[in-house]
């Protein structure tokens, strides 16, 4: 399970370091303003009808019912399911393009209301261009979730970072020749580049492709009755983001491009921890319920949550302490309304990251409707909190992130409720004794990371990788160092396997 949540949190590392240099060149390319506004917006109803129809939905309800006929040895009926899903998801997503493609400029009035009339004028254009993603994804979905279902994660892993790649090329080759608009056709070379490399991950799985959807699975079936919940439950999810861009767009030129750009980073630390692995655990999660042994499942998740709290502490210091570093990696003089964003987007880090491997504690019990209520409230909330602060009488685009760190703690809070009711004990004194020194730990070294920022502060010559990496690296490096060290002091076992190799590196004896 470690090793494979070593490999996506390597392989997302890569994804995601792809995704800053891609965003770098956007900001550097086109500023931080009207057009980029744009271009975010043209993404939002794609995505929505993605979200909604394929991503998560099918990962948390699919692969705990593939990976249940697996076990049983019943590969016929797992093929069928997957030839079925696979065939079902491809019909709905492709009509949702068609959709898309002819109703964009409405949407795009919609969803940012706030646009004037060429940046309409512009999504719109994007979006229809956007618009096969759904389709692409879907597919590249399903494949990715059969490997998942197996154990399998290169290739999953690895799909991201060549979808960034696709977007690089349309920055660096096509915008020269069709503006913002070649972003938009480099959106598309990466979303069918990344549908390649998942399908390569099958080679040696055995499957075989029909064009055939077989209604009387029963696998299909049960995956159908899971799965509008859980889509219901992304769709929300994705609302809530479509909300926020339409209040954005109503608070200057630019706004939209700040908050996403804020969003971004704030969204890589919780991808690198709580999703990379929360998606590694699932699968075995999964099949501890399915062999009916739910004290396994209750002591394996309490030792995965202890690594991502562990880990989401000093990361959240980090970019609070580092946010200015952080955005001038992407915006090359720096940001202050992006810095403050990030800054107050710091706890939904935290919580996020935790949030991933709670909701998936219950997918994994074949439970897809106590996360979707409680998803329901607070999108809601989310949206009342954004409405209420976001105002330009009291705290402007600042309220979204205010918004979205409320909620995020919220969400986590009542999730481990339940389950702490569902299973008496499940937070046990030994987690919270564990808890307290990882909290006591990374007091300490906020300390520390505070006065580095101070000994190697920003100055106006700090715009490149050359001058902001070394030094933010630093930073990272000594800030980590002394947390590692913090918990070794106060007995952490997460911190002891570092802390050995790194005595026997230095001072082992020599053979």
């Amino acid at each position: 399970m470690f090793w494979a949540a070593g490999l996506l949190a390597g392989s997302t590392l890569i994804a995601n370091l792809l995704g800053l240099l891609r965003e770098r060149l956007l900001l550097a390319n086109f500023g931080v303003g009207a057009e980029v506004d744009a271009y975010k917006a043209a993404f939002t109803i794609p995505d929505f009808m993605f979200f909604i129809l394929t991503t998560g939905a099918l990962s948390v309800t699919f692969i705990p019912v593939f990976n249940e006929r697996l076990v049983k040895g019943n590969k016929k009926s797992a093929w069928e399911l997957s030839n079925s899903l696979l065939n079902f998801m491809a019909v709905i997503t492709f009509f949702a393009s068609i959709f898309i493609m002819i109703f964009a400029h409405p949407l795009v009035h919609m969803v940012a209301s706030g646009l004037k009339g060429y940046q309409v004028d512009q999504a719109a254009a994007m979006m229809r261009i956007i618009a096969v993603n759904p389709f692409l994804f879907s597919i590249s979905s399903v494949f990715s979730s059969m490997q998942q279902a197996v154990g399998r994660f290169v290739f999953f892993a690895l799909a991201p970072s060549f979808y960034s790649l696709g977007i690089i090329v349309g920055i660096l080759a096509l915008s020269p020749h069709f503006g913002i608009e070649g972003v938009a056709y480099g959106v598309v070379i990466g979303s069918v580049i990344q549908l390649l490399v998942s399908a390569l991950g099958l080679y040696g799985m055995g499957y075989r492709y029909f064009p055939k959807i077989f209604w009387k699975n029963h696998g299909f079936k049960e995956v159908l009755k899971l799965l509008p919940a859980r889509s219901v439950d992304q769709g929300i999810d994705y609302f809530n983001n479509i909300v926020e861009i339409n209040l954005a767009s109503r608070l200057g030129a630019g706004a939209i491009t700040a908050y996403q750009t804020a969003y971004t980073l704030h969204s890589v630390p919780i991808t690198l921890i709580g999703v990379a692995i929360s998606t590694a655990a699932f699968p075995k999660m999964s099949d501890r319920i399915n062999q009916g042994r739910p004290d396994l499942f209750k002591r394996d998740l309490l030792r995965i949550l202890r690594v991502i709290v562990w880990l989401a502490l000093p990361t959240s210091i980090i970019a609070y302490f580092g946010r200015g570093y952080l955005v001038r990696l992407l915006a090359a003089g720096g940001n202050p309304i992006i810095a403050s964003l990030l800054g107050l987007l710091v706890v939904s880090i935290f919580f996020r990251s935790i949030f991933h491997i709670m909701s998936r504690s219950f997918y994994a019990q074949h439970d897809t409707m106590t996360p979707l209520k409680i998803s329901i409230f607070a999108i809601l909330l989310n949206i009342v909190l954004a409405i209420t602060l976001a105002r330009p009488s009291a705290y402007g685009i600042n309220g979204l992130a205010i918004a979205q760190s409320i909620v995020a703690m919220l969400e986590v809070l009542i999730l481990v409720g339940i389950l702490w009711h569902r299973y008496p004990g499940f937070i046990t004194p030994e987690f919270r004794g564990a808890l307290g020194r990882m909290i006591a730990a990374a007091g300490f070294m906020s300390i520390v990371t505070y006065f580095l920022i101070k000994f190697l502060p920003l100055n106006a010559r700090d715009r490149g990788f050359a001058s902001l990496v070394p030094k933010f690296g630093i930073i990272v490096v000594l800030s980590l160092a002394s947390y590692t060290a913090f918990s070794s002091f106060f007995r952490l076992a997460e911190a002891e396997p570092i802390v050995s190799r790194t005595k026997k590196a230095l001072f082992g004896q020599w053979k």
